[in-house]
């Protein structure tokens, strides 16, 4: 019974992530601590379904013409050392339920605020900015497990560097590039994929080809984002509580 609800939770949050870009990462490290998987499961397994989700979407939205290389390439320069470097260190349990708790907590304004959207013509992003935003995204993301993507495309969208639909899909080439570096780091100083990794993948795989067809071509539903986004924060009490806990 748990096996199948966690299977289920992972198909759902591959489906609504994708839809806007993303791989899922934050959403299944929610459903891992829910289930209380520990570090050293939870974040090579979310690297790995992240790996998966984030290639499909990258190849939907570039295939629907949301692709920017122009704009990508600074961003994963800066990010993915970082990203590699974040994913060879392993921190304490507690430290790393708190940083994750902050990444769900952003990950769920990121679900529930709806975007605003771009009126008139976007903005050129100079490589004094985008390089350094892409390192301390991908440190943070290398360190958590995650992609980075709930934190690069507010920032595509509030200085105006990318309308919605070319922030997706940059977001998700962003997401997958930072995946693989983080999870090389991590293979190299902390072993291999758990198990249990490997028979999630077709739930995420599924999800994940159905919800970035979707939001490529089409609307995403709202209330199931909002949905999702309240389940996030509910994770991240749950981490933050536990943190608490053991201090």
């Amino acid at each position: 019974m748990e096996f199948a609800l966690i299977v289920g939770l992972i198909f759902l949050v591959a489906l609504l992530y994708s839809s806007v870009g993303h791989a899922g990462a934050s959403g299944y490290l929610a459903v891992m601590s829910l289930f209380g998987l520990q570090q050293s499961v939870a974040k090579p397994t979310a690297l790995m379904l992240n790996i998966l989700v984030a290639s499909i979407a990258t190849w939907q939205f570039t295939r629907a013409g949301h692709g920017s290389w122009r704009l990508l390439w600074p961003f994963v320069v800066g990010s993915v050392p970082f990203a590699f470097f974040g994913g060879s260190v392993q921190l304490p349990e507690q430290s790393y339920k708190f940083v994750v708790a902050v990444v769900l907590v952003v990950a769920s304004l990121r679900l529930i605020v709806p975007n605003q959207p771009n009126e008139g013509e976007t903005k050129t992003c100079s490589r004094s900015l985008s390089l350094p935003t892409g390192a301390g995204i991908g440190l943070l993301s290398g360190l958590t497990g995650t992609g980075g993507g709930v934190f690069l495309t507010p920032v595509l969208l509030f200085f105006r560097w990318a309308d919605t639909k070319i922030a997706a899909g940059v977001s998700a080439a962003f997401i997958l590039a930072n995946s693989l570096a983080g999870l090389a780091g991590q293979l190299t100083h902390r072993g291999g994929i758990p198990n249990v990794a490997w028979t999630w993948l077709v739930a995420a795989g599924i999800g994940g080809s159905i919800g970035s067809y979707w939001g490529s071509r089409k609307l995403s539903t709202v209330a199931l984002r909002r949905l999702l986004g309240t389940a996030l924060l509910v994770a991240a009490a749950k981490l933050m509580y536990e943190g608490f806990r053991r201090s």
